[in-house]
């Protein structure tokens, strides 16, 4: 009965020895880790550069990034689009073709309806897929919230211009796109000549008066009733007396489509003062099955151009 009590004294001794020693330990690494104080984050630090933050990854030759525009104080959205060669040669450049969406769409219109990925391959162009929402793509003279002319002649492509290998001219720099994109390719083409060497327009709303008052555009203008000197001067039609013969301009419509007496009007106009361009017809509608044959259309001419610059070295 003694050798059993000793036994268990022993045992009880050694028990709390070891969690004496366990407290120890526990004490000293809780010592040598830094208090972490729960405060409040810091805002980040303004600056007058576009900032810009990848957000999503749809593969290597598909980016989504976030633009943030200064003028309008939000960031927007935006598909970039590398050629697979891009990735395989790391001292190459490239051309830059800005490809606009309709009205109601988004960035990711373009890529939901075509492979973009084969056209920048097949044509070895940087394709950039702004989002304009409804804007129509100039400033907004009533609303600071849309000013897509600076956005995407200034803050996007500068991001672009900084942080991809393109070729940083106009003569490689070009801008298209469908139904009010094809109105906001021309209109910031034609405003910015410096810019843009190439530019199109798919089933263009080239004439925004003959609309008046739908697709949001008494949202940026005014009701036209009220606003029709600010219409007309917002109407792409109405660039054409300031143009010169400086640009590759190709323009086509469908013979069904809801613009066609305007697209005619606008090719009517360029013939009168003498401003070349590509102007053509097809049977179509105001579809996707006509604007995915017009984009290969346009990017085979843009690669075209690029060719007859380069002395026919692509």
């Amino acid at each position: 009965m003694r050798l059993q009590n000793i036994k268990i004294l022993t045992i009880t001794l050694l028990l709390v020895l070891s969690c004496i020693s366990c407290e120890a330990r526990n004490s000293s690494s809780q010592a040598s880790k830094p208090k972490v104080k729960t405060t409040k984050k810091a805002p980040k630090a303004k600056t007058s550069q576009p900032t810009v933050q990848p957000s999503t990854k749809l593969g290597q030759q598909l980016q989504v990034i976030e633009v943030k525009s200064e003028k309008m104080g939000r960031n927007i959205s935006n598909l970039v689009v590398l050629p697979e060669q891009y990735l395989k040669d790391s001292s190459s450049t490239y051309p830059v073709l800005y490809l606009l969406h309709g009205y109601s769409d988004n960035y990711m219109a373009w890529q939901n309806h075509v492979d973009l990925t084969k056209h920048a391959n097949k044509y070895g162009f940087i394709i950039v897929c702004p989002d304009g929402q409804d804007s129509w793509y100039f400033d907004s003279p009533i609303d600071p919230t849309f000013q897509f002319e600076t956005y995407v002649t200034q803050e996007l492509r500068n991001y672009v211009e900084k942080n991809y290998r393109t070729i940083n001219d106009r003569q490689h720099r070009a801008i298209t796109g469908l139904s009010m994109g094809g109105h906001g390719a021309l209109w910031l083409a034609w405003r910015h000549p410096d810019i843009y060497g190439m530019c199109g327009s798919m089933s263009g709303g080239v004439d925004i008066t003959t609309i008046k008052d739908h697709y949001k555009i008494d949202k940026r203008l005014g009701k036209y009733a009220e606003n029709q000197e600010s219409w007309k001067n917002h109407s792409v039609i109405n660039l054409v007396p300031t143009l010169k013969n400086d640009q590759f301009i190709i323009i086509d419509d469908g013979t069904s489509d809801i613009f066609i007496k305007d697209n005619r009007a606008l090719h009517a106009a360029l013939q009168q003062h003498k401003i070349k361009h590509d102007y053509s017809e097809r049977p179509g509608r105001h579809s996707w099955d006509y604007w995915i044959k017009s984009l290969e259309n346009h990017l085979i001419s843009f690669h075209s151009r690029i060719c007859q610059i380069k002395m026919g070295d692509c």
